[in-house]
């Protein structure tokens, strides 16, 4: 069944008024309706203190990411209906984010057969660059960004199979073997209650989606921004490998309840990140799904592996298990451990 979407078209009139969100569903036209706003959900944009750098804008032309610039400065973000709660500002050279961590959207019904968790309020803080630095370092990052609206970005999972031959590999969100109970938006569940994304939502996109191509979706740790096509014009530069994976006597974690799994001589087909291989020869992204569009450095989520980048090439704070390392697919997999907020010893890890 076609989930129903609620299409956002910011209304701005002028800073410091509040912004209000339409649900209508048409996506041909920018204008607003106000007489079919939902206004139980509202966007507030600030201006910037007296002291403060202006908020990042994109160069005045016609180009994909100039429908940005409705989020680039501070605003607050409610949403009755869901519970959302989340306030970015931007004061100088620092985005900071502070979030509940509940979608603005419907999500799937936790606890799920693959996922024994239930969503829950959180108190979820990130301090940003608003000013990036690229450094071209593609660095593993546990959480390489937060969506718009405040849920985290988190594509690696903290489910492993690690071989006694001295192989780790780690499994993927989004493959066909193991099920890890993500719902219809690639998210699900960790253990302490925070809903997160694995790869788009259809619902975030369609939410801040404009008559462009490029949907700016999420703010990535180094400053930059994460965006999402439409049209799916970016292709990955990940393919899978064409060697045969290799590892004997072999158990998987958390959710995989320690089952034994045949590793040795088995074909490479997305289940594990080890799986997956990044050539600039393979498409438009960067190891990172990071690329230069109107001059501007910025990150792709995709459709296709990685969906969204593990790693980051500006300069940014890394946190998590693993965080700092070789991006996977470069240097192989992130190292082993749960996501942040730990594992219960006796449940099933969901990353």
């Amino acid at each position: 069944m076609q989930r129903p979407l609620r299409k956002r078209s910011v209304l701005a009139l002028s800073l410091g008024t509040t912004l209000l969100m339409s649900a209508c569903g048409s996506s041909d036209s920018g204008s607003v309706d106000t007489s079919a706003v939902d206004r139980a959900v509202a966007v507030t944009i600030e201006a910037p203190a007296a002291d403060s750098a202006p908020p990042i804008a994109p160069a005045e032309t016609d180009s994909d990411t100039e429908q940005a610039s409705g989020l680039l400065g501070s605003y607050t973000l409610m949403d009755e209906e869901f519970g959302t709660m989340t306030t970015v500002t931007v004061d100088g050279d620092t985005r900071t984010i502070v979030s509940n961590a509940l979608p603005d959207h419907e999500t799937g019904e936790f606890p799920n057969d693959g996922n024994p968790n239930t969503i829950s309020e959180q108190d979820a803080s990130y301090e940003y660059p608003s000013v990036p630095t690229y450094v071209g370092a593609a660095t593993f990052a546990m959480t390489p960004g937060v969506a718009v609206n405040g849920v985290k970005f988190e594509p690696a999972t903290a489910e492993t199979v690690t071989c006694a031959s001295g192989e780790t590999l780690r499994v993927e969100a989004l493959q066909d073997v193991y099920n890890l109970g993500l719902d219809f938006n690639n998210a699900h569940v960790q253990p302490t209650g925070e809903y997160h994304y694995h790869g788009i939502s259809e619902l975030l996109a369609d939410a801040y989606a404009t008559d462009e191509d490029l949907v700016h979706v999420g703010f990535a740790a180094d400053g930059y921004l994460m965006y999402f096509s439409k049209s799916d014009a970016y292709a990955s530069g990940y393919a899978l490998s064409a060697d045969a994976r290799s590892g004997t006597n072999c158990v998987g974690s958390g959710a995989l309840r320690g089952a034994d799994v045949a590793i040795d001589g088995t074909t490479p087909d997305g289940t594990y990140t080890s799986d997956w291989e990044w050539s600039d020869a393979n498409g438009d992204l960067d190891e990172c799904n990071g690329v230069e569009i109107d001059g501007e450095y910025a990150y792709v989520i995709t459709d296709a592996y990685p969906y969204v980048g593990r790693c980051l090439n500006g300069e940014f704070t890394a946190r998590g298990p693993g965080a700092g390392g070789a991006p996977p697919g470069a240097g192989g997999p992130p190292p082993g451990g749960p996501p942040p907020g730990g594992e219960p010893a006796d449940a099933p890890s969901q990353g």
